[in-house]
């Protein structure tokens, strides 16, 4: 079983080749399930699938990501010493007065 931070996919190539398949595509498709991966099968001579899998994980993790709660991604680089529900008060800052010195001459 994989761990929440990992996802994976069994693909299954050359699906343009059913005669010569080693493993059945129930066997795969059930290993796949018991493993807690998802199960494609693709093509790559005709492109078969090929899209669907890159957007299947992609989509798998913009939901993983999107459920997550804004205090649950530390580590990410950002630190708060907001709480959840409280309020940010922003302050007038007089941004007429910068300048920028990379491009002036």
């Amino acid at each position: 079983m994989l761990t929440p931070t990992l996802l994976s996919c069994l693909l299954a190539t050359k699906i343009d080749l059913r005669h010569l398949r080693s493993v059945a595509v129930e066997d795969a498709a059930s290993f796949a399930e018991s493993e807690g991966l998802f199960f494609i099968e693709t093509s790559a001579l005709d492109a078969t699938n090929v899209e669907k899998a890159f957007q299947t994980v992609l989509a798998e993790i913009y939901r993983i990501i999107s459920k997550k709660p804004l205090s649950s991604q530390s580590g990410s680089g950002y630190s708060s010493n907001i709480r959840e529900g409280e309020s940010i008060q922003v302050s007038a800052s007089n941004s007429g007065s910068l300048t920028s010195q990379c491009c002036s001459s």
